[in-house]
């Protein structure tokens, strides 16, 4: 017979929000200088000298991004720029990033003057750099913290598409695409994340696929890059969450954008897009950028390793 045990203990207003472990025996009485680490597992993976976090300050909408900084690399165009466009208008400033100067000009001058007159031009700015140079990304890395500040918000979003059968594939074309897809996301995220750790916050997106779940014919090293991408978001996590850090991964499935232009123009293959996905059409760069707010707000402060899949249901359903 099982029996019911009144935690009377962990009702003490004092003693909520400052003990992490198991329920305690009822009627006992727990001092509010105890350390957590007396009921703490052994092995488990939170630290207990990290303080918890506070509760998001009533009265303020959980998905306000005001006052945070994000930065979203290939933000150009696409996906990355309608998430950055986003954040913007959720009241954050943002950082662009691509290799283009003159398409991420373009852009910043575009969101600028979308954002006018009530935000300054100030709030969007734009760094040039390639995401897979390592140089190139830890010079970057201190050239936005010395101007900007460190993001409080990071999505790795930059990404490369080369299709072709695995037994014609050139090696230099597999790396290219692990590079800029997987690579990248290790070169960024451990970059900012030595920022990160000792403010004690920060979030960090990494921009998976639905090809982490399904795979088609001539996109292997698409599919596993973005597979691995998904693995390193498990891994941030396992060694950042207890410092404050939130790493998750957005999926998602077959959007119109420029990547993926020559599927969009086939009809065969969007006939196949709108029967395989219950949503019955192609995703849209706007359907990505709720779910993206949310992994950046105060919304989503207790997910962490997750990769969740924006992607009209393809991956539900056989």
């Amino acid at each position: 017979m099982s029996r019911t045990v009144v935690c009377e203990a962990l009702r003490s207003p004092e003693v909520l929000g400052r003990v992490r472990g198991p329920c305690h025996k009822a009627g006992t009485t727990v001092q509010p200088q105890e350390s957590a680490s007396r009921f703490s597992d052994p092995h488990q993976h939170g630290r207990d000298d990290v303080p918890l976090q506070t509760a998001p300050t009533p009265g303020v909408p959980a998905f306000d991004l005001t006052g945070r900084l994000a930065l979203v690399t290939g933000s150009g165009r696409g996906i990355g720029h309608a998430i950055a466009r986003g954040y913007a208008l959720s009241g954050a400033r943002v950082v662009l990033n691509g290799r283009d100067p003159e398409r991420l000009e373009a852009a910043a001058a575009a969101l600028r003057e979308e954002l006018a007159p009530g935000r300054p031009p100030g709030d969007v700015q734009v760094h040039a750099f390639d995401v897979a140079d390592p140089a190139e990304v830890e010079q970057a890395c201190e050239a936005v913290v010395a101007a900007h500040g460190c993001p409080d918000i990071l999505v790795n979003n930059a990404g490369v598409q080369i299709r072709g059968p695995l037994t014609e594939l050139p090696v230099d074309d597999w790396k290219r695409v692990v590079d800029v897809n997987l690579t990248s996301g290790f070169l960024v995220g451990r970059a900012f994340a030595r920022h990160m750790l000792p403010r004690g916050s920060g979030k960090i997106i990494n921009v998976c696929s639905v090809q982490n779940h399904l795979v088609r014919a001539t996109t292997a090293p698409y599919a596993a890059a973005k597979s691995g991408l998904g693995g390193l978001t498990r891994a941030m996590c396992a060694e950042w969450a207890s410092a404050g850090i939130q790493v998750n991964g957005l999926a998602p499935g077959y959007i119109d954008t420029d990547l993926n232009a020559s599927l969009v123009a086939d009809p065969d293959f969007s006939r196949w897009i709108t029967r395989r996905t219950p949503a019955a059409r192609w995703g849209r760069v706007e359907d990505v950028v709720g779910p993206a707010i949310w992994l950046a707000s105060p919304a989503s402060d207790f997910v962490n390793g997750q990769v969740i899949y924006v992607d009209g249901g393809m991956t539900a359903v056989l």
